[in-house]
This record gives C-alpha cells, sequence and structure tokens, in this order.
C-alpha cells in the first residue's frame, strides 16, 4: 500500500533530530531503538523499499543561529531536489521570538521552489503556538496557502534528563492549538503526533474546527487511547494522517502495528495516504509536479 508520510526525521548524521549523545542514548529506551546513520541515498533507498513518499523535520534547528539553520535548509533543499520522487518537502521550526530575521528565512524557504515547505509550531524548548510572534508566520502561511504543523502532546525530547532539558510540556497543551485554529480560520492546521495525555482534548477541538487535521508520527498506534483509535475510524476517518518518526520507528514495524488495529481497508488507505492526497489538493499542491499550481 502507497505511504505519504506527514513527518519523520533524517537519518544523516547532519540532519538526525537527537543531536547529543546524551539524546541519542535515551532513544533506546524512548522509541526502542538505536541510533544510526545513513547517507542521503541510504536514506532515500529507505523511503522507496517502504513505498513511501514524507515530508521530513530537522527539529533542533530552531535552536540555532539563524545563519545556521539556513544552511541547514539549503541542505534540506538540495536533497529534496535530488530524490524528489520520495522526498516532498520539508518542515522548518524557528524561534519566532527573533523576528525579523525569521520571517525573511521562512519567506526564503517559501520561495525556494523546492517542494513543499510548512511551518512547524513546537512549544518543546520555545514558546507556544499562541505566542503573539508566531502571528507574522502564522499569516505567511495563509498567504502561501501552506500548512502550519502545531506540536501537541507528550514529547520524547528530554524525557529522563534533568529537567526534562527544560521542556514545558503544557506549551505542547492542545488549547494552544485550538486558540490558534480560532484566530485564523483561514490558516490549515495540522496536529503533530498524538495528544497524550490531553486526547480527549484534542478530539474536541478537531470535532469543532474543521481547519484542523491531525498526523499521528511518534507512536505506534497499538499504544493510541482508546477514544483515539475510535474516533480515527469514525468521527474523524477524513482528518486523520499518517506519519512515522522514521528513522527512530521503522515503517515496517508501524505498518505492522497498524494492521493489527484490525481496520478496513477504506480506513487504512484515507489514513496511509488518501487524506493526504486530498489535504494537498486543497492546498493546491501538485504532488505529481512536486509544486504549488
Amino acid at each position: 500500500m502507497n505511504l505519504i508520510d506527514m513527518h519523520s526525521h533524517w537519518a544523516t548524521e547532519r540532519g538526525y533530530a537527537l543531536q547529543t549523545p546524551a539524546e541519542r542514548e535515551l532513544q533506546n529506551t524512548t522509541w526502542r531503538s538505536k541510533a544510526k546513520f545513513a547517507t542521503e541515498e541510504q536514506m532515500a533507498a529507505d523511503f522507496r523499499s517502504a513505498n513511501v513518499e514524507v515530508i521530513l523535520d530537522f527539529g533542533f534547528t530552531k535552536f540555532l543561529p539563524i545563519e545556521e539553520a539556513a544552511e541547514l535548509h539549503n541542505y534540506a533543499f538540495a536533497t529534496q531536489k535530488r530524490f524528489s520522487d520520495v522526498v516532498i518537502g520539508n518542515w522548518f521550526h524557528f524561534q519566532p521570538e527573533l523576528g525579523k530575521p525569521v520571517e525573511k528565512e521562512f519567506r526564503r524557504c517559501l520561495d525556494s521552489g523546492a517542494g513543499f515547505v510548512g511551518l512547524c509550531a513546537s512549544g518543546a524548548g520555545g514558546v507556544p503556538a499562541t505566542d503573539p510572534a508566531y502571528v507574522p508566520l502564522y499569516k505567511m502561511c495563509i498567504e502561501a496557502k501552506t500548512p502550519a504543523l502545531i506540536i501537541v502532546g507528550h514529547t520524547g525530547l528530554g524525557a529522563g534528563m534533568p529537567g526534562g532539558m527544560g521542556i514545558i510540556l503544557d506549551h505542547c497543551h492542545p488549547r494552544h492549538l485550538d486558540v490558534v485554529a480560532a484566530k485564523f480560520p483561514e490558516l490549515t492546521i495540522i496536529a503533530g503526533r498524538p495528544a497524550w495525555p490531553w486526547q480527549s482534548e484534542m478530539i474536541s477541538i478537531m470535532l469543532h474546527k474543521p481547519n484542523v487535521w491531525c498526523e499521528l508520527h511518534g507512536w505506534s498506534p497499538k499504544y493510541f487511547t482508546q477514544d483515539l483509535k475510535h474516533d480515527l475510524a469514525r468521527r474523524l476517518q477524513d482528518r486523520m494522517l499518517f506519519g512515522a518518526d522514521y528513522p527512530l520507528l521503522s515503517y515496517q514495524r508501524l505498518i505492522s502495528d497498524w494492521r493489527e488495529l484490525n481496520l478496513s481497508d477504506v480506513i487504512l488507505e484515507k489514513v496511509f495516504y488518501k487524506n493526504a492526497e486530498r489535504l494537498f489538493q486543497n492546498l493546491g499542491f501538485n504532488l505529481a509536479k512536486r509544486g504549488y499550481n
């Protein structure tokens, strides 16, 4: 079955989401996998082997000086162009409180012509999605008809480390996403990952606000809450999107675990790729050409 992976990470050493030895050591317990690097060619081969097209996310770049982040953005553009058959594009993180330099760099990313470019707003280690500093970036997303991926729920980043690396879990509470969705009804919002321990609140928001979708990276589906398992096959079946978190989780494991939910092929096809195709169509993004109409 085809897969459109709305959120995964880089397997290359340069782009690996867990940057420090301490973070990589925790991968063993949090994701039950080991850090292992690949070349760009090997990473693309992994995607082809799994029959997947993917949107990639560095994550850590928002903590870098904007000049260093821009170099990694260029790396992302070049990689997408080299492997456009499997890499749809990229999510980019920023510290919006830095102001004009961030807005200028996000504009450059949007104008790059390197496939899909979307904004990722993560409160993990930064300000929540409701912070006024994000407003110019949301307005740029609306203008460009590109979505904002707002990260919700518990994060494995910093788990088990002193002070959780300073990450305030409440910054990823879905109430922040709800406020953004209410204030910017023209903005397409994708909730990033399951929203545990606030999953019921996230379901309520999706039922209330049709401009909100959800991608399910970072979790094996067998660990989804019962209300999420129930509603992804029923009331929310048309706005749920597959996300993996490769290379922290393997496609082989995830697909096997999804099939163990005993969902119909109709539901699996929607989650795995049909809902994503419709989302891109609504945004005017042509998957075949890897660009906007």
